[in-house]
């Protein structure tokens, strides 16, 4: 809540400063006319008009001043309210509201309005700092609680030979883990601080992409899934780093989340203002819940396969695109699978 209790200040100020200039243009006034008198261009004797130009004038302040303080308390209270609510957020509060958004002086509304607007993205941030901690405490602390624990379990003397290579071999991964989720970290700190695409080049963009497929060969024959490719010859000019991230997180999620013998399609086609890219597959899928969340930071709709990721793969393809002036949509149904389409703009060096 706003408190009102140092309201009177700024209105009582209103008031004294106006009084004390109408009371100084009275007295102005009062000495005007005195000096009048004196040079002889009111008649003494008819002294009546002096009282009556000092009523007038003791009046008019008086009903100047009145008018200053009923008027000055509405046109005021925005700004003491905007005063003690600056305090509020000051303090860290990000749930407190102007209610003058519609005031009858249009920039004391639109004052409000644009106070109002930004305390609700400092809520939204603050919520996100807040989730982001809590979230990279959680993804830390999971691959190294078991490295921790399957190190001390090859303390043990007595281990079979297999025993100590499943241990070695879930550190490793764990390890791997930290990696990733420390690396993309980075990237998406980086990128989130980043307004322009840099290092831009042309390069044979349909190539990049076989060039990823060719990358993950060993996840998807491992699952023995078939793989539907047509990619138009496509050259491109922008930051291939950066592309090849795209195309190595949406594939890497197509074959994560397809069963044995599934399908991934990959294509790519082209128009005089921008390409396209599909990647589908004909996996698990997503319900519509999870559709709505998954470019955010370590969001994972599925928590059994919480621990092949750390939910950050799309929340950087997501910042990729966005900076590329692209845009990516997704589709998925459950049982179904999922298709991912990105569009990038046609640009000449």
């Amino acid at each position: 809540m706003i408190d009102r209790r140092q309201s009177g200040n700024l209105w009582g100020t209103l008031i004294w400063t106006v009084f004390l200039i109408m009371l100084a243009s009275g007295v102005l006034m009062a000495l005007l006319t005195g000096v009048i008198i004196h040079l002889g261009f009111i008649n003494f004797n008819r002294f009546h008009v002096l009282w009556s130009i000092i009523f007038a004038m003791v009046s008019s302040v008086l009903i100047g001043t009145g008018i200053t303080a009923i008027v000055g308390r509405k046109i005021l209270a925005p700004i003491t309210d905007l005063s003690e609510a600056a305090k509020e957020v000051a303090k860290g509060n990000f749930k407190v509201r102007l209610k003058q958004e519609h005031h009858r002086v249009r920039v004391l509304g639109e004052m409000a309005v644009n106070f109002n607007k930004m305390v609700q993205e400092l809520n939204g941030i603050e919520t996100l700092r807040n989730d982001f901690t809590a979230n990279v405490s959680h993804e830390f602390k999971t691959p190294i609680a078991a490295i921790e624990g399957y190190a001390a379990l090859l303390q043990d003397e007595d281990l079979t030979v297999p025993e100590r290579r499943e241990y070695s071999r879930l550190i490793i991964e764990s390890t791997r883990q930290l990696s990733s989720l420390s690396a993309n970290m980075l990237k998406l700190s980086k990128l989130e601080n980043q307004e322009f695409v840099l290092e831009k080049h042309n390069f044979d963009l349909d190539e990049q992409i076989r060039h990823a497929i060719l990358l993950l060969e060993n996840q998807w024959s491992e699952k023995m899934l078939n793989l539907d490719i047509a990619l138009d010859q496509v050259w491109f000019y922008g930051n291939e780093d950066l592309l090849m991230q795209v195309w190595l997180n949406l594939l890497g999620n197509a074959i994560k989340f397809s069963d044995n013998g599934d399908e991934i399609a990959v294509y790519l086609t082209a128009d005089p203002a921008s390409v396209h890219v599909r990647i589908a597959d004909t996996g698990t899928g997503m319900s519509t819940e999870v559709l709505a969340h998954i470019f955010e930071k370590f969001y994972q709709g599925d928590k059994s396969r919480a621990g092949e990721g750390n939910g950050l793969g799309l929340a950087l393809v997501k910042r990729i695109i966005d900076l590329c002036g692209g845009e990516i949509t997704a589709e998925s149904e459950p049982g179904r699978g999922s298709a991912f389409t990105v569009t990038l703009p046609v640009t000449k060096m």
